[in-house]
């Protein structure tokens, strides 16, 4: 089986989502997609499983076209497709997910759960998924949960299988285990198209790649003849370098210092249980974990957005549990939140306006209690110069600007002050490699003028090429700690799934 794109566009008002895109995904094949957020991976996904409709252009199935009006279409034709983000219920069991929508009957309609066991205990078995059919679904570990929707398109016979960057939220040893699943998948003679942004795991698993930028075919590979610097030029479209350069860390005294914090979820459930952690001025400290293990409450508690149940943070010398977020940031606290859409940027706001989001009521920018904006504009273009962010005008909105240049924004306005600790929370998400080349030099250098750094990362390879110490999150504790110069990858990644050895037990040094 084969299907074949042949010049798909897709519009949005004057915006080309997908420019005339053709590729094709044969039998036995895995096919990676590769571009940075926004290069319109997505879009066509969609547009092959039926959610979206093209503007242009004809995909065909075994040489014969097909038109989808929606994904009950695309599963009809034999197409499947994992999303980022699952699409399944954590109150029912493995097999009430895997046959929901197409439940097998007994006379009288009434549910034949045990044929439906049956055929999923045979999937599981024929591609190694290791599932128990009665197993609740609630609880279960991500990379089980992956398994799950892996054995619900099989269950529906497809041949083609849409992966929407699948590892996303995987630990190592899970990422190991899926592409044993995907090689299954391959020697069963699925066609598999594999979307990701990861350039390591488009040279482990691809067959051919295909790259895409701004909605365009840019090129395509044999990874048998690229490396991941060549991928990642025509991602961007110029030379990338993907080594993060810095010598060894010069730490200093304590700037930030937890002591046994414990903090809920907004509920009577400990979110954070128990935190112990310092930071010192000139490291960077990198917080590893699979996303969902307090990570997002340990930087509220930090910046003020969440208030402490019990515990002690004292920051620069002293304690701040009671002090506002305006206060932290006097003190020289910086914060880029992990999602600069929610908490970083006004988008509808300029780009001007951003800049000074967290100090318009600074002399500097304030007289007799109205903003002065000529003194904010020229602030605004001295760091927009600087930091590199590319927009036509400071006056111009912040949703006009690529994601890329957004976190450029935000970071610009963090470190344009002086500033003791910085956390740098998803620092490189949804940007394009190029600004993560840029943000990660940024961030090794405020690190070299003594700037206290709280890194924390779902991207394992982001935390191992930037910290200097290295903290395990499991279920709101710290696990583990390692020393990034001798850390072992697959340790880190068992630490992230919750298991360690007393060697690697987390041993807090408390501040004086």
């Amino acid at each position: 089986m084969i299907i074949t794109l042949d010049n798909i566009t897709k519009r949005y008002g004057s915006f080309v989502a997908n420019d005339s895109i053709s590729l094709s995904v044969r039998s036995g094949e895995v096919h990676c997609l590769l571009g940075e957020n926004g290069a319109g991976k997505t879009t066509l996904m969609n547009v092959i499983y039926g959610l979206s409709k093209a503007d242009g252009g004809q995909i065909s199935i075994d040489g014969k076209a097909v038109q989808f009006a929606s994904p009950k279409d695309a599963i009809a034709a034999g197409i499947g497709m994992v999303h980022q983000h699952f699409m399944l219920i954590p109150a029912f069991s493995v097999t009430e997910n895997v046959v929901l929508g197409l439940e097998p009957t007994l006379f009288g309609d009434r549910l034949d759960l045990d044929a439906a066991r049956k055929r999923v205990r045979d999937i599981s078995a024929q591609f190694g998924l290791e599932i128990d059919p009665d197993a609740p679904l609630e609880g279960m570990p991500v990379g089980i949960q992956q398994r799950v929707e892996i054995v619900k398109i099989l269950y529906r016979a497809a041949d083609i299988m849409i992966f929407d960057e699948p590892t996303a939220v995987l630990t190592p040893q899970e990422v190991i285990e899926f592409f044993k699943i995907i090689e299954s998948l391959r020697a069963a003679g699925k066609a598999i198209l594999f979307i990701t942004h990861k350039l390591n795991e488009v040279m482990e698993i691809a067959d051919r790649i295909t790259v895409l930028r701004h909605g365009k075919v840019v090129g395509e590979a044999d990874p048998a003849t690229t490396s991941s610097g060549e991928l990642a030029n025509l991602m961007v479209g110029r030379p990338v370098s993907m080594l993060v350069s810095r010598t060894e860390a010069k730490a200093g005294d304590v700037v930030l210092a937890l002591e046994n914090v414990h903090v809920t979820d907004g509920t009577s459930k400990l979110a954070l249980d128990g935190i112990d952690l310092v930071v010192k001025a000139g490291e960077i400290v990198g917080i590893a974990g699979v996303h969902g293990n307090g990570q997002t409450e340990l930087i509220e508690v930090i910046a003020g957005l969440r208030p402490i149940v019990d515990g002690r943070i004292c920051f620069a010398g002293g304690d701040i549990a009671g002090i506002s977020p305006r206060e932290r940031h006097r003190r020289g606290l910086a914060h880029v939140p992990e999602d600069r859409s929610i908490a970083g940027l006004a988008v509808t706001m300029s780009v001007a306006e951003n800049m000074v989001l967290d100090s318009y009521y600074e002399p500097r920018f304030s007289r007799f209690g109205r903003i002065d904006w000529s003194s904010v504009r020229k602030a605004a273009a001295q760091l927009v110069s600087q930091f590199d962010v590319r927009t036509k005008s400071v006056d111009a909105s912040a949703a006009s600007l690529s994601g890329g240049n957004q976190q450029k924004v935000v970071i610009a306005r963090e470190m344009s002050r002086p500033i003791k600790l910085m956390i740098a929370a998803q620092p490189t998400r949804g940007v394009d490699v190029g600004s993560i080349e840029y943000i990660h030099k940024r961030i090794v250098e405020a690190r070299d003028e003594g700037v206290g750094v709280l890194l924390v990362s779902t991207e394992l390879d982001e935390v191992l090429a930037l910290s200097d110490r290295i903290l395990v999150m499991f279920d709101g504790r710290i696990l583990a700690e390692f020393d990034s110069r001798t850390a072992d990858r697959s340790l880190i990644g068992l630490a992230m799934a919750g298991v360690v050895t007393q060697s690697q037990t987390h041993a807090p040094e408390i501040a004086p």
